[in-house]
């Protein structure tokens, strides 16, 4: 049975912005203005108010997407985000940075960090992927969606529902046009289940 990808018509806004639209299932939003997600720590502030289109899972699963965007402000930025409630998630993709570009990932839990990895060169578009696993999410990034390179390993609490789907952030500037495309998520079969079916087999 052959499975088609989540359909972009069937997910739902939080922080919708004012202008968007899906097409070919390919998402065009210009994004609001003065947006983020962060809590506290270094910069002393929380936000919750940048666009989040998302669907809910509740259990283990590997989510990409293809991520296209016109850069211009400190701090812009477009992604995957992984989000339980508003003081645990992960947003997880491309954060342009004084002028540079860098995969840039976020884990909050009660408080926020950061972690970046440079890239030398402006790129045209990249693939990030999540994959749920247990009480873990491995994030990793591809320029060509064939070899993907692993770029955080966060802890998310497992075994309860998330919301999963695409985010963009501009806190410092006037909002930026961003693309999203090919946005699939695969289910994963339960692997603590799936070793318990395995050790008990036949009885």
């Amino acid at each position: 049975m052959k499975v088609a990808a989540q359909k972009l018509e069937k997910m739902t806004w939080f922080n919708e912005p004012t202008n968007w639209e899906i097409q070919n299932n390919t998402l065009n939003m210009f994004v609001t203005p003065k947006s983020d997600y962060w809590r506290i720590s270094h910069y002393g502030f929380t936000v919750d108010d940048a666009p989040f289109y998302y669907t809910e899972r509740g259990g283990e699963f590997e989510v990409k997407v293809k991520i296209s965007a016109d850069y211009k402000n400190r701090f812009d930025q477009a992604g995957l985000m992984l989000r339980i409630d508003h003081e645990n998630y992960i947003k997880a993709g491309i954060e342009f940075v004084d002028g540079k570009y860098n995969l840039s990932a976020v884990v909050t839990h009660k408080t926020s960090d950061w972690s970046i990895v440079p890239i030398d060169e402006a790129i045209p578009f990249v693939w990030i992927k999540a994959v749920r696993r247990l009480d873990a999410v491995e994030v990793c990034y591809s320029f060509d969606d064939q070899t993907y390179t692993m770029m955080r390993n966060a802890w998310l609490q497992d075994n309860h529902p998330v919301k999963v789907g695409v985010m963009a952030a501009c806190p410092d500037g006037d909002g930026f046009d961003v693309k999203f495309e090919q946005f699939k998520i695969t289910p994963l079969a339960d692997q603590r289940r799936t070793e318990w079916l395995q050790k008990n087999a036949g009885n």
